[in-house]
């Protein structure tokens, strides 16, 4: 488990944007089941979330459409909050960063690691708006 004090910048790069930090199986079950969409976004300490993933996520925001709740888990940190994230991601394995759009509690659109690696935050932003315009 990493310590607060070294995730909480990357955290709040989030949270100061209007996303909501779970910590707990419930929290999850709770944003998760709200109707309509809902992102979440599994961060992690590793350089393309720093590099794309968060500054994607963001910029996605910037659209017409898009989801009506937003909420992160923490890979190494919420254990218990990022396990039931992942079950809602089923069948997809467990992947860190990654992002999951749902809609009316159904998975509809899930964003690996091996599509975040190696992609700019641009090309992320751009994938998630076409998404948003999809289903938001």
């Amino acid at each position: 488990m990493y310590p607060q004090e070294l995730v909480a910048p990357m955290e709040s790069e989030l949270v100061s944007r209007g996303f909501e930090a779970l910590r707990s199986a419930k929290e999850v079950d709770n944003v998760i089941s709200k109707e309509g969409t809902t992102l979440v976004v599994v961060n992690s300490v590793c350089g393309c979330a720093a590099g794309s993933a968060r500054p994607g996520v963001i910029f996605s925001l910037d659209n017409e459409k898009k989801p009506a709740h937003l909420a992160t888990v923490f890979a190494g940190v919420d254990r218990e909050a990022v396990d039931q994230a992942r079950n809602y991601m089923l069948p997809y394995p467990p992947s860190s960063p990654s992002i999951a759009l749902f809609k009316d509690s159904k998975l509809v659109h899930v964003v690996e690691r091996h599509h975040i690696e190696g992609r700019t935050y641009e090309m992320i932003a751009s994938h998630l708006k076409m998404v948003y315009d999809e289903y938001c």
